[in-house]
Parts: C-alpha cells; sequence; structure tokens
C-alpha cells in the first residue's frame, strides 16, 4: 500500500525553470570570477535557451539580469577593502556630485596616503602590507559610517585612498590624524597609522567634475605629506631606503 507523503512532491514547472535559472546564474558567477572563459559561453548559451512558458523566460532573464549586476559590482570592488577601486570610485562618485549639484548640495573630498606601506612592504613583506591597506579600508569606513548613503569610499591605488561626503560634518585633518593614531584604530600589534591628507570642497554653484576633486584634494595631500617629511626626515629617509 502506498502512502500519500511517501515520495517527495515534484517540482512544477516554473518552480523548476526557476531552481534551474538560479543554479545557472550560481555557476556563471563563479566561473566568471575564475576567468573560465569556455565555461562561461557554455553557461550563457544553456540560460538564454531555456524553454518553457514565459514566465520561466523572465525567470531566466532576470536570472541573467542579476549576474550582471553580481559581475559589475566584482569590477567596481576593491578586493583587499571591500571598498570600490578607482574605477567604481570615479563611476559613482560622478553620480555623487551631479546629485549634489542638482540639490544644491555642498560636498567634500578627503584624500588619505599610507606613509609607510612601502617600508612595511620591503621590511615585513607584502602580506603585512596588504593587512596594512585592509586597516586603512576598516579605518576609512568607521571614519565614514554611514557610507553607501552619504559617502562613497575607494581605494585608488596601492596606498591611496578617498572617501567623498556630503555631510557638513565632514571631520578635518586634524582630527582624521588623531583617530588614526588611537589605540582603538589598531588591530593586534600594529602600529598606528601614519597618513597624509588632504581636504577639497565642492561648491554646487561652481560644480567640478570628480577628476578635477581628485586632482584639488591630492595635491592637499602632498602639501601636508610636505609638511610631514620636513617634520619627520627620518621616517622618509627610512621608508626610501
Amino acid at each position: 500500500m502506498e502512502y500519500a507523503g511517501a515520495c517527495p512532491t515534484a517540482l512544477s514547472g516554473e518552480d523548476a525553470l526557476r531552481a534551474r535559472s538560479l543554479e545557472l546564474a550560481r555557476q556563471l558567477r563563479t566561473a566568471a570570477i575564475r576567468g573560465d572563459k569556455l565555461r562561461i559561453t557554455s553557461l550563457l548559451s544553456e540560460l538564454v535557451r531555456v524553454k518553457g512558458a514565459m514566465p520561466g523566460r523572465k525567470i531566466a532573464v532576470q536570472a541573467l539580469t542579476d549576474v550582471i549586476d553580481s559581475l559589475r559590482s566584482v569590477a567596481i570592488t576593491d578586493e583587499l577593502t571591500g571598498v570600490y577601486n578607482r574605477r567604481g570610485f570615479l563611476d559613482i562618485g560622478t553620480r555623487f556630485l551631479d546629485v549634489a549639484r542638482r540639490d544644491l548640495q555642498c560636498a567634500y573630498l578627503v584624500y588619505l596616503d599610507l606613509n609607510d606601506l612601502k617600508h612595511v612592504n620591503d621590511t615585513a613583506g607584502h602580506s603585512a602590507g596588504d593587512v596594512l591597506i585592509r586597516e586603512t579600508g576598516r579605518f576609512l569606513r568607521e571614519l565614514f559610517p554611514s557610507h553607501g548613503i552619504y559617502e562613497v569610499l575607494g581605494r585608488l591605488g596601492g596606498d591611496e585612498f578617498a572617501a567623498l561626503t556630503s555631510d557638513a560634518k565632514c571631520p578635518p585633518r586634524s582630527e582624521i590624524l588623531l583617530r588614526a593614531r588611537m589605540p582603538q584604530a589598531c588591530a593586534g600589534d600594529r602600529p598606528p597609522l601614519s597618513l597624509s591628507v588632504g581636504l577639497a570642497y565642492f561648491n554646487p554653484l561652481l560644480p567640478i567634475g570628480i577628476r578635477e576633486l581628485l586632482e584639488n584634494a591630492e595635491h592637499a595631500m602632498y602639501e601636508h605629506k610636505r609638511v610631514i617629511r620636513l617634520a619627520s626626515p627620518a621616517l622618509y629617509s627610512i621608508s626610501r631606503a
């Protein structure tokens, strides 16, 4: 005698299509991250050939759209820190400034540079330098806790970071440096962060582009670095040795 609950209920046609489309999307993300071009081609071919009723095709299209969004996120994110990379910062920062200009809202760009990364790489190895870079990303997120809403955070290069904010309470250079040196800003036995900091102001009535704003903040950062170099020449003689 057979009982109604003895066998698992078969998936409906639409549920089966949804499950297969989602599985294809998952495999496609994995193949894209690994750079497996043959696998990507095969999976894309199968995904766009999904058979069935219109709901099934819509599911496949949505799955493919989700994959594209996921891949775009990977392309504009810095792997070490989780903030935007330079491409992402320029892209999202451009839109951020467009909104600020439209809403007549001021903005500030904070440019950070790690003073001792080269010294750490040369003396302790690049793995130690990577730890320092990750810590700087963490510090930046703690400095601007509402990132993603009022701020755009990015790692522009090896030792250079930036934050774009519309918060009128943007911390001044002195506060940023103080917080970087505080014990709670450190992890484990790592010494406090040694930073050079530059700030630039965005006036919505006299708007400039993200690249020009970056150049202004970078120039201010190098001016600060020059002051640090004059005040602490030993630091730079060690880091350049």
